[in-house]
């Protein structure tokens, strides 16, 4: 019988570990009468690596079907998997020095990129740059940003507290208002800047939050996967920050009249945008 099932499952269930193929040896199976299922018992030889990747569809024509699978490491149960149809992958990372490895290889890019994709933002953070300033005050507003939001995007990984997504999403779009408003307000004012992008970074990290649950966080490497995609979002501002720094800066210098413009002219588009994100997220999209 369990010649069978070997050719049967070879497309069905497929096992990698860092991405390369795994050899299954399909052991026996356990006919379960009383749930009206069958448990399938195999192990896999191959580098073991530091995370394992589950693919396949067991029965792909019947979509009520449900592949409950058990990830046993070392010989302890270390985690449960139900996968159906439409649902069929899962990923497992181990917690040594290859899983946290391969946890870095997957969130920082994974960080680098919500910031790159995020136009909400991108566009706080350019409306915290417009008006320029010393590369002492630019990098206090940065840093203030990064410790903001890396302090929330951990309280809310580690469940310790998470506003819903409902609330935050609006606050966001106001922090943007905010941002553009004081910027055309401030006149000669006080640079409050550097308070805005930390007070204003506590909520944005709840945002962040949300994307990097999506992910389906491991929990043997819960740390390194939040340090990896943390570090990827300062990669990604760092991408974005510098090179828009150096533009401002060299238009500040050169041409301080067409700077005052740009920065005025841009700090309208983020009132708008600001204002436009608010009215959808409050409005239009609906709470959960």
């Amino acid at each position: 019988m369990m010649d069978d099932i070997g050719p049967m499952m070879a497309k069905r269930f497929v096992l990698a570990a860092d991405g390369r193929p795994l050899t299954l040896e399909w052991e026996y199976a356990e006919p379960l009468a009383e749930q009206n299922a069958v448990r399938l018992w195999f192990h896999a030889t191959g580098p073991p690596g530091g995370k394992l990747h589950y693919s396949g569809e067991m029965f792909p024509y019947d979509p009520q079907h449900q592949t409950f699978i058990n990830v046993y490491d070392g010989g302890k149960l270390v985690d449960q998997w139900i996968v159906g149809k439409g649902d069929a992958s899962r990923t497992y990372y181990r917690g040594n020095a290859a899983g946290a490895v391969q946890v870095l290889k997957t969130f920082i890019p994974a960080g680098a990129h919500h910031i790159w994709i995020g136009p909400d933002h991108l566009l706080f953070l350019l409306g915290l740059l417009l008006f320029g300033g010393t590369w002492r005050r630019l990098a206090g507003i940065v840093t203030a940003f990064t410790v903001g939001h890396s302090i929330t995007l951990s309280l809310a990984v580690l469940e310790i507290w998470s506003p819903p997504s409902w609330l935050v999403e609006p606050m966001i779009a106001l922090t943007i208002i905010v941002v553009g408003a004081d910027n055309l307000l401030r006149g000669e004012g006080k640079d409050l800047r550097i308070w805005l992008a930390g007070t204003f970074g506590l909520i944005h990290g709840f945002g962040f939050a949300s994307v990097l649950r999506e992910f389906g966080l491991p929990q043997a490497a819960l740390g390194w996967s939040l340090f990896g995609f943390n570090f990827g979002v300062e990669l990604g501002q760092l991408a974005v920050v510098i090179p828009l720094a150096l533009a401002l800066g060299w238009l500040w210098r050169k041409r301080p009249a067409n700077a005052r413009q740009l920065a005025t002219a841009g700090s309208v588009v983020v009132v708008a945008a600001g204002v436009y994100w608010f009215v959808q997220r409050t409005f239009l999209m609906g709470g959960t």
